[in-house]
């Protein structure tokens, strides 16, 4: 479910305001429609919504729709610099491994649109962008941006960079891929299955010329008190949270939700439509980051976690995972004790949930 609230900086709405001005677009027509200023797209502590950035995507397009490569020409200016924490968190990492590995992790505070899974072989290692759930206007748009913002930051994290091996994006081919092998070195497949940027597996283990161990945990660290500010929720999408975290180990079913907000199930449905989300999405956020704070920070087995969130069967729960993190529990754990090792379990999960609510 594409989370229309999302809130994130303005700084990708700024770039895209930059971009329509140097083809003649007035700031005030780039952000026609989002309730937004020029002046509030430059405050640096101002913040925006997904839909607000969707909205001025689609004024863009409309004007310069028919230009080839106009989202690899947006992401290319997306540097690390604009990440803040997140950006700093990567730069302090000690190789690509671990870039990834962090990116991953935090990815909310940069990627609003679509899901990035990261898929590690033998000779060739992937990263594979999702695309489906983003509406179709703005799919290739946002797809190329994001496929090019990740090679910008690895040529920015390395002084030669990573090379990319393939680049594939599954809509159609445009009139002119000059940009495209420009900015890859390597001409695109296009109408392919998958959005994936691959590179040889060698390149895993490089290091990073700036790690610093303890930069990355202040920036980490940080990663986490945005996520916990961004991941808050308002209106009944709040009040569903709030219930869905009260009391893990008894998650509450839409049911039993709907009651306790003096409402019927069908109602409730309808509220949370028209905020952009679904009870079945925020059962899924809630558990998708209280599976991460159980493995970062007890030493549950994966069959104790998944009862603990309401899953009858491990099984379900594994898949469910692999489908938030593109790797099983257990992986995901062994990553995480690398840079931090866990507490004992909590007999009755004495988690706060101020706490909880914020693990990213």
């Amino acid at each position: 479910m594409f989370d229309w609230d999302l809130l994130r900086s303005t700084s990708s709405v700024h770039v895209l305001m930059q971009l329509a001005q140097e083809r003649g677009m007035p700031p005030e027509v780039c952000l026609k429609g989002t309730a937004l200023v020029p002046e509030a797209v430059t405050d640096p502590s101002a913040e925006v919504t997904a839909r607000q950035e969707v909205r001025v995507v689609r004024n863009l397009l409309a004007r310069f729709g028919d230009e080839s490569g106009l989202g690899v020409e947006a992401g290319g200016r997306y540097h690390i610099s604009l990440y803040g924490p997140w950006g700093l968190a990567l730069l302090s990492s000690h190789t690509v491994r671990e870039v990834i590995e962090v990116s991953l992790r935090y990815i909310d505070l940069a990627l609003v649109f679509g899901h990035l899974i990261f898929e590690e072989g033998a000779t060739e290692s992937r990263l594979i962008f999702d695309d489906s759930q983003i509406p179709e206007d703005v799919r290739p748009f946002l797809t190329e941006r994001v496929i090019t913002g990740i090679h910008t930051i690895g040529r920015e994290l390395f002084t030669a960079g990573v090379p990319a091996s393939r680049v594939s994006f599954r809509h159609p081919a445009p009139a002119d891929t000059t940009r495209y092998r420009n900015m890859f070195g390597v001409e695109p497949a296009f109408g392919a299955k998958a959005n994936e940027l691959a590179f040889d597996s060698a390149h895993l283990d490089d290091a990073l010329p700036q790690a610093n161990e303890w930069a990355r945990g202040i920036c980490e660290q940080l990663c986490r008190d945005l996520l916990s500010a961004r991941r808050a929720r308002t209106g009944v999408a709040g009040s569903v949270r709030d219930r869905l975290v009260r009391n893990p180990g008894e998650i509450p079913d839409q049911i039993a939700v709907a009651a306790e907000l003096f409402m019927s199930p069908r109602t409730l449905s309808r509220r949370l439509r028209h905020e952009g989300t679904s009870f079945r999405h925020l059962l899924d956020e809630v558990r998708e980051m209280m599976s991460e704070e159980l493995l970062h920070h007890t030493d549950m087995t994966t069959e104790q976690v998944a009862a603990r969130l309401g899953y009858a069967e491990a099984a379900s729960f594994i898949r469910a995972f692999r489908r938030w993190k593109g790797c099983p529990p257990q992986e995901f754990r062994a990553r995480g004790a690398r840079t931090a090792a866990p507490i004992k379990a909590v007999p009755e999960f004495a988690l706060d949930r101020t706490h909880l609510v914020g693990a990213g």
